[in-house]
């Protein structure tokens, strides 16, 4: 069952024609930026992988991925969730090196998504990656990163506002750093959601760190897979969104687990037996690249900057019915 905001008064900033020609416009723009800004190189992604490989973002640990067998190879595939860990491989494999990296167009079927206005079975994000060195692996160079990714989209934002002139999207540049545990010590009766939209909404851009690991509390912010991110040097990236007065998240990111962290972590949430599979092993003998990377969603951005109320505006997917009553008689038009 949906559950849909709807924000008083809403009325769309652009027409039907526009939303597509803007949606269009927008991710090309924040291709070319991020690849400049973060010196990435475009690849092709794959859609499905092996489940036996260990290249699927298991997210937390309980989403189910969408299964399904080919005959004629005599095998099964995923769907996938992220790419999270299969950029990693691939920086190994197509030969990259330190300071370069990949971006991908990645689309993903997220099949136990709950439905609302942020959120939809249907994921699709630009996943990147970038080698690194062992002295990258700070919260100097992760700071560096989030700030290079923000000037990334505030200043697409200020190209998309003179391409349409009814446009009155403002976001702030200066991100506000905060650790889950800070959050937590700050508003300690709050649920980690309330944290996100309280701070956000004082500080505008938000980039929250160390997710993944248990809080004093015993509880966790969020879950996070304990094999790509390393717990202590990651993060999610928020934006205060106007017409729906809330955090939105833009990306999930961070420095990648070292042997080390791998090691650790996987043991912290009871996943040794993937110890065995191919990424994991291969990671552990310390064979793959120091990495750095994340997903950055490419609905959200045009949610974001196109100040629109509903994801649904701006991808097409499959909603329930009570969401696409609501929405029509909101006036909010689903692709």
């Amino acid at each position: 069952m949906g559950k849909v905001k709807v924000p008083e008064n809403y009325k769309s900033c652009l027409s039907s024609y526009e939303t597509q020609e803007a949606i269009g416009f927008i991710k090309n723009l924040m291709q070319k930026k991020l690849c400049m800004a973060l010196k990435l190189k475009r690849v092709t992604a794959p859609l499905f992988v092996d489940p036996l490989s260990g290249l699927n973002d298991d997210l937390n640990g309980v989403e189910r991925p969408v299964t399904f067998d080919i005959p004629d190879a005599h095998t099964s595939a995923q769907v996938v969730h992220s790419l999270a860990k299969w950029k990693r491989m691939a920086l190994y494999r197509y030969d990259f090196h330190v300071g370069k990296g990949l971006l991908t167009d990645m689309n993903a079927i997220r099949r136990d998504e709950e439905l609302d206005n942020l959120h939809s079975v249907y994921v699709d994000q630009w996943d990147w990656e970038k080698i690194i060195t062992a002295e990258d692996r700070n919260l100097e160079y992760l700071k560096n990163t989030v700030n290079r990714i923000v000037s990334a989209i505030c200043n697409a934002l200020d190209e998309v506002k003179y391409e349409y002139e009814n446009l009155d999207t403002e976001l702030c540049r200066e991100v506000s750093f905060i650790t889950s545990q800070e959050l937590e010590d700050m508003y300690p009766g709050m649920t980690p959601k309330e944290r996100e939209n309280a701070y956000t909404k004082e500080h505008k851009t938000v980039f929250i760190m160390q997710i993944g690991d248990v809080l004093k509390s015993g509880e966790r912010h969020d879950g996070r897979a304990p094999d790509y991110d390393d717990w202590k040097l990651n993060g999610d990236l928020l934006f205060w969104h106007e017409p729906l007065q809330c955090a939105l998240e833009i990306s999930s990111m961070g420095i990648r687990v070292s042997p080390q962290s791998l090691d650790e972590q996987l043991t912290k949430a009871g996943c040794d037996d993937r110890r065995d599979l191919t990424f994991h092993k291969m990671l552990l003998e310390n064979k793959l690249p120091l990495t750095i990377g994340g997903g950055i969603g490419q609905s959200r951005i045009c949610m974001l900057l196109l100040k629109k109320a509903h994801i649904g505006e701006v991808q097409a997917s499959i909603w329930d019915e009570e969401t696409l009553k609501t929405c029509e008689e909101a006036g909010i038009e689903l692709l």
